[in-house]
């Protein structure tokens, strides 16, 4: 196991010395003595790096020296010897935190899972965002990159994922502000306080905050921090198909036919469902998208069958504000499905909340509670939403809202049986904040369950968070954000939170409202057959 910040270290280990830095630094600076644990020299006794408990070797942050002189013209130096800010994931708002860390003086340590930054949005590439790129960069991030020549891609288009990530994450990554602060295959599995468990109190503010990160190789780094940022998103933690929230019977032991969240229907995953009957269980955009892209495919491939279960009984909201939507191609995914539905291309299902999925011949069926049937199936995608993983947190302590799994101070500003995307209130570090002194969840990992999150509100979260970190307290409590409103006045817990469309999907809209319809009530088209078990 290797050690990146320890109690205490030797010379040869540490000062005037090239510190052991992860493979994956883009650079390993070497530190002057002066620039070692917070103290002007090594201890005089020991040698050693790092006098007190609670200091650290400066090569925790291995280019912070680099990082200074890195920094843009008028910005604050961090401190010699300082902790730097870690923060979990490189998506676009873990890079924001950053940027708007460096703009401060600090010093981040970005830890990203992944073998690129953004690798979680490259999972999803081939999806078109339904937020032009005026709600996507934020303020910060584009101070740092236009002095080096980025210019703002056209601000009323919409990127897909991939070209979110190529023309504004991998350029803001790449700036010598922020690269040096990056370490790729660098998976943090928990987070506590330095000699601290849970239960102990005293000194517990004072003491570093350690990160076990894990490697693919196998290799365990413990990282010190001062204060960590998690915004390492809830991509990979979807929730399951089953009714209650857990496992359907059945569903772990299908997976191979199971795929959670957006498939590349028309690209690297099509021949998985290209002529194949598939089954799409969920009523957010995720399945929405999910649906747009499997009818697409079926306009291409004979014998392409859609199929989709929605739990909710009742289907005023189900199709979104059309458009009443202020984001237009967010309204447009409802209606463009809504037309799909009553035009018999897809067959929609409510009320159905599965419980088990079983093997029928060379296919698969869905069954429920109530004696009903689904199938045969040849796919099944899973678009219920995502849920936080709090296991990282376990050492910490954290006061989240009890359903929500949010900061609770947030939760009742984003809950979504009161609230849409464009009726959250503005929020920062202080509804984000827990018990634990400087530790922040931000992102759509915030938000816990509730599927309501946008880019914008990420930004706002880093730049209040950024502000508190460095004592702006002022800074940190105005916060202001003008969301786009949807045109609904609630959406549905169970829905998905990817806020997205079908790439190349038609932008056009149609009817919608707030929450009653302008029109006559929604005709469905062919329903599937809900057969009874025998």
């Amino acid at each position: 196991m290797t050690t990146v910040a320890s109690r205490s270290a030797g010379p040869a280990s540490c000062c005037g010395s090239k510190p052991a830095a992860n493979q994956n630094s883009p650079t390993a600076a070497t530190l002057p003595p002066s620039a070692c644990c917070g103290d002007p020299t090594p201890n005089a006794e020991t040698g050693a790096c790092c006098s007190e408990p609670a200091a650290s070797c400066a090569c925790q942050s291995p280019n912070a020296e680099e990082t200074r002189q890195g920094q843009p013209a008028g910005s604050a130096s961090a401190e010699p010897g300082r902790l730097p800010v870690a923060i979990i994931g490189a998506g676009p708002i873990g890079l924001a935190a950053a940027a708007h860390l460096v703009e401060k003086g600090e010093t981040p340590l970005v830890l990203e899972a992944g073998g690129a930054v953004a690798a979680s949005i490259r999972e999803w590439g081939h999806v078109r965002l339904f937020s032009p790129w005026k709600y996507l960069v934020d303020a910060a991030a584009r101070r740092l990159l236009e002095p080096a020549g980025w210019s703002m891609p056209d601000e009323e288009r919409l990127p897909t994922g991939a070209e979110l990530a190529a023309k504004l994450l991998e350029p803001l990554a790449s700036h010598p502000a922020i690269a040096p602060h990056i370490r790729l295959d660098s998976r943090v599995i928990a987070v506590s306080r330095r000699g601290f468990d849970k239960v102990k109190s005293a000194g517990r503010d004072s003491a570093p905050f350690e990160l076990v990160v894990r490697h693919p190789d196998g290799r365990i780094d413990r990282v010190l921090a001062r204060a960590v940022i998690d915004a390492s998103g809830t991509w990979y933690a979807a929730n399951p198909m089953g009714g209650g929230g857990l496992v359907a019977e059945g569903e772990a032991e299908h997976a191979d036919r199971i795929r959670y969240g957006i498939p590349d229907v028309r690209g690297r995953e099509r021949n998985h469902y290209a002529g194949r009957r598939t089954l799409v269980v969920g009523s957010g955009h995720s399945a929405f998208n999910a649906i747009l892209d499997l009818v697409s495919l079926g306009d291409e491939s004979e014998g392409t069958d859609i199929t989709w279960a929605v739990r909710r009984t009742d289907i005023g909201l189900l199709f979104g504000g059309g458009g009443k939507d202020q984001l237009e191609a967010r309204g447009a995914l409802g209606t463009r499905l809504q037309e799909l539905v009553r035009n018999d291309r897809v067959r929609l299902v409510t009320g159905f909340r599965a419980s088990r999925v079983l093997q029928n011949g060379s296919a698969l069926v869905v069954e429920n509670d109530e004696g009903g049937r689904l199938g045969p199936v040849d796919q099944i995608v899973v678009a219920t939403g995502f849920r936080p993983d709090l296991s990282l947190a376990r050492e910490l302590r954290l006061r989240l809202d009890p359903w929500l799994e949010a900061p609770e101070q947030l939760a009742p500003l984003i809950d979504p049986n009161l609230h849409s995307c464009g009726t959250v209130y503005p929020h920062g570090a202080t509804e984000l904040a827990h018990p634990e002194k400087d530790f922040y969840v931000v992102g759509m990992k915030s938000y816990g369950r509730a599927p309501t999150f946008l880019m914008l509100t990420g930004y706002e979260q880093v730049r209040s968070v950024a502000c508190a970190l460095v004592g702006d307290e002022e800074g940190a409590r105005n916060v202001a954000l003008v969301l786009p409103e949807t045109g609904v006045c609630q959406t549905d817990l169970s829905g998905g939170g990817c806020c997205s469309t079908t790439a190349g999907a038609d932008q056009s809209v149609g009817i919608g409202s707030c929450g009653v319809s302008n029109e006559a009530p929604v005709r469905l088209g062919r329903t599937a057959t809900v057969t009874a078990v025998a």
